[in-house]
């Protein structure tokens, strides 16, 4: 893996208490930067803070994604502590399985952990002047269209759908939000590497380190200073699904996801 210089950096990874946020976590920290941990578990946010050992290099918060008011929360706390990310990763999601739940807000819960709260945050983070140079939305190659008609499916529900549909959200917000930030912030989504042996994936295809490097790469990579906008297949720029580039689809989305999220 290709060393970087991250020294003086702060990066806040999103679900970092787990699998590759917690293995990116470790590469930051190797790094030279300060880490910024965040699960639901305090448990599990206690085991990542011991395993990294960072001493003052490592902070940690908790918040459970599947609710609007913690991620508010989240931001709130991280405000109040005066925190300045210099790189923020949003990984935090749930996989494919299982029936159609809710989050506690009433939404279908993949298109709320997996997209809307990385939106409520990275919105409130921006709005405060709290993130200074990268934003990395770690999305998937499966994709599928978004219904606006149903983006709650409740009709015909399928998980993978559900999957498919929020991961995509990602990336037309990624794509959205781009030239509002350029260039003092670079925006870029990917897909880390095809099933990676975590709590997600029952027969894994690629290895952990594989989505490590990919991600690692767009945190730390001075060679990526000016590139914003794009989508990544592991290491490679790559074409999402043609929703993306649909301007109408990502002017859509931003304005119902504003709506959702808002403080009520």
């Amino acid at each position: 893996m290709a060393a970087f210089d991250l020294t003086g950096k702060t990066v806040l990874i999103t679900g970092s208490t787990d699998g590759l946020g917690r293995a990116l976590a470790r590469e930051v920290l190797d790094a030279g930067a300060t880490v910024i941990v965040h699960g639901r578990s305090p448990e599990r946010i206690e085991a990542t803070v011991d395993e990294l050992d960072g001493g003052g290099a490592v902070r940690a918060y908790r918040a459970d994604f599947a609710s609007l008011a913690e991620v508010h929360g989240l931001a709130d706390a991280l405000v109040a502590a005066d925190e300045r990310v210099d790189v923020l990763v949003n990984n935090a999601g749930i996989g494919a399985d299982g029936g159609r739940e809710l989050s506690r807000d009433g939404f279908e819960l993949h298109f709320a952990v997996n997209y809307l709260a990385g939106f409520a945050l990275t919105q409130r983070l921006m709005a405060e002047d709290r993130v200074g140079s990268r934003i990395v939305n770690v999305s998937s190659l499966g994709q599928q269209a978004l219904d606006f008609d149903d983006l709650q499916l409740e009709q015909g529900y399928s998980g993978i759908r559900a999957y498919c549909q929020s991961k995509l959200a990602q990336i037309l917000y990624s794509f959205e939000l781009t030239p509002q930030l350029a260039p003092a912030v670079t925006v870029n989504a990917l897909h880390p590497a095809t099933y990676m042996p975590t709590k997600m994936v029952p027969s894994p295809i690629s290895t952990l380190e594989e989505g490590v490097e990919a991600t690692f790469r767009l945190v730390a990579d001075p060679a990526l200073d000016g590139t914003t906008g794009a989508f990544f297949d592991g290491l490679r720029q790559a074409t999402p699904d043609a929703q993306a580039a649909d301007a109408e689809a990502r002017r859509r989305l931003w304005a119902v996801s504003e709506e959702l999220t808002a403080r009520r």
